[in-house]
C-alpha cells in the first residue's frame, strides 16, 4: 500500500496532481492542490497537499511565494510525524534554497531529506518518488555523486513495487554532470556522457518508455553535443518541444536553440540569441551561458574572445567545485548529528558518546551497542576499516585536511550502510562497522559498496598527489561466544584494500 492510499480524503485528486507534476505540468496541478486544501481539515491530507504545492511552486519558479509555502508545509508536516513527508519536504526545501542562492540552507535540507527518507519503514511508490526528488535536489546543488546514489535508491524502491527502472531514468542528473565536466575543461568527458544520454534516448523511444518531462533534457543533450561539433542522428529540435511548463524546461529550450544555431554555422546569430534572454543560473549552473558564449566565439573565429569566455566559465565552476562541497556536506551532517545529540541526550547517553569531528558514535557507544546486541542473543558481522594514505595526508597536507578526509570518509560510510547498520569512529583513522544479522556474503557486499564509494571520490581535489583508499577486515560477534575485543582483533588482522 502506498502513502497516498492511507489518506482518508481526496486520494484521487492528489494522485492526479502528482501525475501532472511528474509529467512536468505543475501549472495544472496547482489548482487541484488548492481545491483539496480548501475542502479538507484532515491533517495528513493537508500535509501531503501542502508539500506537493510547495514542489509545484518550485517547478514554476515562483520564488517570491516559496517562503510562505515552505512555512505552511513545514508546520503541517510537524503535525504528521511521518518520515516520508519530512524527507519529501526537505528535498523540495533544498531545491527552493537553491533557487534562492542559499547554499548553506540547501545543504542542510539535503542531509535532513536523506536521513528522513532512509528512515521510511515501507517501500512504496511515494517513497520511490521521494528518493527521485532528493536525487534531483542533489544534482541541482552540484552533488553529482550523491545524486546518482539517490536515483539508484529510487530505482531499487520503485522496483520493489513494480515501477520499471526507465521511469527513474533521470537524464537531467547526467546532463548536469556532463556540462559540469565541460565547465571544468573536460570536454571529452562531457561528450562521453552526452553520447550515453543519446543512446539511452534511442533505447527508451524503442520501448516507448519516455517520460514527457524528460523531453527537453534529451533535446538539450542532443543540441549541446551538436554545438561541440558532434552531430547526432536524432532530431534535437523535435525533442526540445513540449516537456512541461517548468522554468527549467523553458530555459533548456532557449539554450538548446542557441546550441542548434551554433551547429547550423551561425555563431553570430547564436550569440545574439544567448544575449537576448536571461536564463536561470540554477538550471545548468552559472558557467553554462559563458561556456556557450565561448563556443560561439570559437565558431566565429574569434579565439581571443573564446579564451576569455572559457576562463570566466572555468572561474565560475571553480567557485563551486563539487568535491570541496562534498566535504562541506559531510561537515553539515556531523553538525546535525551533534545537534541531535544535544536535543536527545538519551540517544547516546551523554555527549561523550559522540566523536566531535565526524559526528559518528565513538568507541564507548560502540561497546554499549554491541553489549546490548549480545545480551539479546544476536549475532553480527563486524568490520574494521581504516584509511590507506592517511599518514601521508597529515605529513604532506597538514592535520586540517586530514580532518576533512576523515569527515569525507564518515560521509561515505554513512551513505552506503544498510538501514539498521551501525558505524562508529573507533580511533584515529579507524572506523568500526556492525551489521546485525549479517553473514559473510552480506559483509562482502557492504565492503564492495564501501570500496566503490571511496574510489568514486575525487581525492585529488582535496589532497592533490595523495591517493586515498580504504582497507577493511571482517569478523563476527556472538558466534561461539566471541565478544567485541576478539572480533575486532580478528577483523583487524584480516584487513585488505576494498
Amino acid at each position: 500500500m502506498g502513502w497516498l492510499d492511507q489518506l482518508a480524503e481526496h486520494v484521487e485528486d492528489l494522485r492526479r496532481a502528482e501525475q501532472l507534476q511528474q509529467n512536468g505540468q505543475s501549472a495544472q496541478a496547482l489548482p487541484i492542490l488548492d481545491a483539496v486544501l480548501a475542502a479538507t481539515d484532515d491533517p495528513p491530507t493537508r500535509a501531503y497537499a501542502l508539500v506537493q504545492r510547495f514542489g509545484a511552486l518550485i517547478n514554476l519558479g515562483r520564488v517570491a511565494e516559496l517562503a510562505t509555502a515552505m512555512t505552511a508545509a513545514s508546520a503541517a508536516v510537524r503535525e504528521v510525524p511521518d518520515p516520508y513527508l519530512r524527507g519529501q519536504m526537505h528535498a523540495f526545501a533544498a531545491l527552493g534554497a537553491h533557487l534562492q542562492n542559499n547554499l548553506d540552507r540547501g545543504v542542510t535540507h539535503l542531509v535532513q531529506a536523506s536521513r528522513a527518507l532512509a528512515a521510511v519503514p515501507d517501500r512504496d511508490t511515494e517513497t520511490a518518488w521521494g528518493w527521485h526528488d532528493l536525487a534531483m535536489a542533489y544534482s541541482y546543488l552540484g552533488f553529482h555523486g550523491q545524486a546518482l546514489t539517490a536515483i539508484e535508491q529510487a530505482r531499487e524502491v520503485g522496483a520493489s513495487v513494480g515501477i520499471t527502472p526507465e521511469v527513474f531514468a533521470a537524464p537531467g542528473i547526467r546532463l548536469r554532470n556532463a556540462v559540469a565536466l565541460d565547465h571544468q575543461g573536460d570536454t571529452d568527458g562531457c561528450l562521453r556522457v552526452l553520447r550515453d544520454i543519446d543512446a539511452e534516448l534511442s533505447r527508451y523511444v524503442a520501448i516507448d518508455q519516455l517520460r514527457p518531462s524528460s523531453r527537453a533534457v534529451y533535446g538539450y543533450a542532443l543540441a549541446r553535443r551538436a554545438a561541440l561539433g558532434e552531430p547526432t542522428e536524432a532530431d534535437a529540435a523535435r525533442w526540445l518541444t513540449g516537456g512541461g511548463d517548468s522554468v527549467r524546461t523553458r530555459d533548456l529550450r532557449h539554450l538548446g536553440s542557441v546550441c542548434l544555431t551554433i551547429a547550423a554555422g551561425k555563431p553570430e546569430r547564436a550569440l545574439a540569441l544567448l544575449e537576448a534572454v536571461a536564463v536561470s543560473a540554477q538550471v545548468l549552473g552559472a558557467p553554462e551561458p559563458a561556456r556557450l558564449r565561448s563556443i560561439c566565439h570559437a565558431a566565429a573565429g574569434d579565439h581571443a574572445a573564446a579564451h576569455l569566455a572559457d576562463r570566466y566559465a572555468f572561474r565560475l565552476a571553480a567557485q563551486r567545485i563539487d568535491q570541496l562541497r562534498d566535504g562541506y556536506l559531510d561537515g553539515v551532517a556531523a553538525r546535525l548529528d551533534a545537534q541531535e545529540t544535544h536535543r536527545d541526550p538519551h540517544r547516546y547517553g551523554d555527549e561523550s558518546m559522540v566523536d566531535p569531528l565526524t559526528g559518528l558514535p565513538n568507541r564507548r557507544q560502540l561497546e554499549r551497542y554491541v553489549d546490548t546486541l549480545l545480551s539479546r542473543g544476536e549475532r553480527a558481522a563486524v568490520g574494521v576499516c581504516d584509511v590507506v594514505g592517511f599518514t601521508t595526508v597529515n605529513t604532506r597536507h597538514g592535520r586540517h585536511l586530514g580532518d576533512l578526509v576523515l569527515q569525507r570518509i564518515a560521509g561515505v560510510l554513512h551513505r552506503v550502510m544498510r538501514r539498521g547498520d551501525f558505524v562508529a569512529r573507533f580511533a584515529g583513522d579507524e572506523f568500526v562497522l556492525v551489521l546485525p544479522g549479517a553473514g559473510p556474503n552480506q559483509a562482502a557486499e557492504v565492503a564492495r559498496r564501501i570500496g566503490a564509494a571511496a574510489t568514486s571520490e575525487n581525492w585529488q581535489a582535496l589532497v592533490p598527489g595523495t591517493p586515498i583508499g580504504l582497507a577493511a577486515g571482517w569478523s563476527e560477534v556472538g558466534a561461539n561466544g566471541r565478544g567485541l575485543s576478539a572480533a575486532l582483533a580478528s577483523a583487524a588482522a584480516s584487513r585488505k584494500p576494498t
